[in-house]
């Protein structure tokens, strides 16, 4: 019987000193303090104490002078550089050899840009004719409003205004179009109406380029001015940012002009100033 009770002390002791050495050891599945994580992705949040500090709580005219100037303070690219750098911006983030048109929403080759049938260019979405900035470096290179696109779907936007309503047309994508404007296809018409309104802000005839506006118009022609302001306004809160339009405000931001469009991060900032 003394054997007996002998050998269950000992398991007992065995046992118990087991427990507490797993217990005291670290776990070999537990994720150590050291290990790296993954950065979460950048909020407009985490520009506000810094970029937009001298922004935030302002209305009106106040807060688009202040965003003016913010914006203002950037790299500008040449007409040719803006080619290399849709093609980050513009990528298809299924099939990194291919960039999305913005008004067809085709993904198409990178390889084929240029100005044949079948190739994509560079979509002025504030028309350069509306102000008469062209193509030279300034408003008319500025990447938060060029975008890949159809050669003939440019052709067919041409320089109109935007607005509800109009016909398809072949590679439209769902976009429309008549005699004097242009409404993009339902996944993008906040993108535009964002494009537009940075232009509004970024260019305000200060640096030698027109005062352009937004306006209640269409068939604008050459005036430094786009409608039509309460449908841009409607298509900004219908179409709020999506991960591609907040990544290429990142990517702009990050590697090519280094200043951001204030209506991605902060959309309600519109009905702030219009």
């Amino acid at each position: 019987m003394l054997a007996i009770r002998t050998r269950r002390r000992k398991a007992v002791a065995l046992a118990t000193a087991a427990v507490l050495a797993a217990l005291a050891a670290p776990s070999l599945s537990a994720t150590p303090a050291t290990a790296t994580t993954a950065a979460a992705p950048a909020t407009a949040s985490d520009y506000d104490s810094t970029y937009y500090k001298d922004a935030i709580g302002k209305t009106g005219d106040s807060l688009k002078s202040s965003l003016h100037t913010i914006i203002s303070d950037q790299t500008k690219l040449s007409y040719s550089a803006v080619w290399d750098a849709l093609k980050v911006t513009d990528q298809d983030p299924a099939d990194s050899g291919n960039v999305i048109l913005l008004y067809s929403g085709i993904s198409r080759s990178k390889s084929l840009n240029g100005g044949d049938i079948g190739d994509w260019n560079r979509e002025h979405v504030w028309a350069k004719s509306h102000g008469d900035f062209g193509t030279a470096t300034g408003p008319g290179t500025d990447i938060h409003h060029l975008r890949p696109e159809d050669v003939r779907v440019n052709s067919v936007r041409g320089n109109k205004d935007f607005d509800n309503g109009g016909s398809g047309f072949t590679d439209s994508g769902g976009s429309l179009t008549d005699s004097d404007s242009f409404e993009p296809r339902d996944a993008v018409k906040g993108d535009v109406a964002r494009m537009i309104f940075y232009m509004a802000v970024r260019y305000e005839g200060g640096d030698g380029w027109a005062d352009l506006e937004v306006n209640g118009s269409v068939d604008n022609g050459s005036s430094p001015y786009i409608g039509k302001l309460d449908v841009l306004k409607q298509w900004n809160d219908e179409d709020p940012p999506d991960a591609f339009e907040e990544r290429r405000n990142q990517v702009v931001y990050d590697t090519y002009q280094h200043n951001r469009n204030p209506f991605v991060d902060h959309p309600e900032w519109v009905e702030a100033i219009w």
